[in-house]
Parts: structure tokens; C-alpha cells; sequence
């Protein structure tokens, strides 16, 4: 797993197997402004890298504004579609009310989205299945997490 960026609200991660992953590993709360521009810097490095799979980690993640849920579900989903994103592997965030307005978007991004997204509660899980090196690609099951 190397480092790409690090900041006090967040730490961007490449995971390399099979397939190239982004981890999002959110560390508390951002401003609206600080949060879509950290975003926005996500989505280039998953570009740069050609990843097929993303670990959103938003279980410190504070509270997010449901517009930035419907920012991330309009112009974010579909450059993750054409950058080629074929698994996103979700952490629940902590806060329920987050939990609730991320849930809504992923439903909604789900209904357009030509991608696989799974929640877990595992984070090693969750970055094996995003970067293919879990065993279900090996023997072709496919799981509930």
C-alpha cells in the first residue's frame, strides 16, 4: 500500500494487485469547499493510476452535506465509470446521519453506475476485493459482505 497524500482530514492510498485500487481514508470532518477539492484531487490520482477499484474508508468521515452527496453522485460516479472503476468497496461512516445521506447517493449512483459496490466492516476485506486480490476472484463465488 503506498502513500500518495496526506492531509489532517484524509490519507490517499494505491493498493496494487491484480487491479489498481485508490483508498479514501477519511479522518473527520471538512468544510464543503476542503472536502470536493479533496475529492477532486482523488478522482486525478485514480486517473493517473488507471485504478479499477476504490476503498471509500468513511468511518471517521464527519458530517457531509447532502449536496456534496448529490456533487459526488452527478460529476464524481460518472468520471469513476470512465476512468474505469469496476469495484467500490464502502466502510460505513460512524455517524448515522451520514451513514444515511452516503447510503442514498451510492443507491442512487447504483441505479447508473456499470460498477460493483459492497459495504463492509472489514477494512483488509475491503481493500482485497477493490484491488482483486481477494480469493472469491480466484475461485469465482461471489459473497454478500
Amino acid at each position: 500500500m503506498l502513500l500518495l497524500a496526506q492531509y489532517p482530514f484524509l490519507n490517499l492510498y494505491l493498493h496494487e494487485g491484480p487491479s489498481k485500487a485508490l483508498e479514501a481514508q477519511w479522518q473527520g470532518f471538512v468544510t464543503s469547499s476542503v472536502f470536493r477539492q479533496a475529492v477532486a484531487e482523488a478522482l486525478d490520482w485514480a486517473r493517473e493510476h488507471r485504478i479499477t477499484g476504490w476503498v471509500a474508508d468513511d468511518r471517521l468521515l464527519g458530517p457531509v452535506r447532502p449536496a456534496d452527496m448529490e456533487w459526488i453522485a452527478s460529476e464524481i460516479m460518472p468520471e469513476l465509470v470512465r476512468v474505469g472503476l469496476r469495484r467500490l468497496a464502502r466502510i460505513e461512516a460512524e455517524d448515522p446521519l451520514n451513514q444515511l445521506l452516503i447510503k442514498q447517493m451510492h443507491s442512487a449512483a447504483y441505479e447508473l453506475a456499470p460498477f460493483e459496490q459492497r459495504l463492509f466492516t472489514d477494512v483488509a476485506q475491503a481493500r482485497a476485493w477493490a484491488s482483486g486480490t481477494d480469493t472469491e476472484v480466484a475461485t469465482g463465488k461471489t459473497t454478500t459482505h
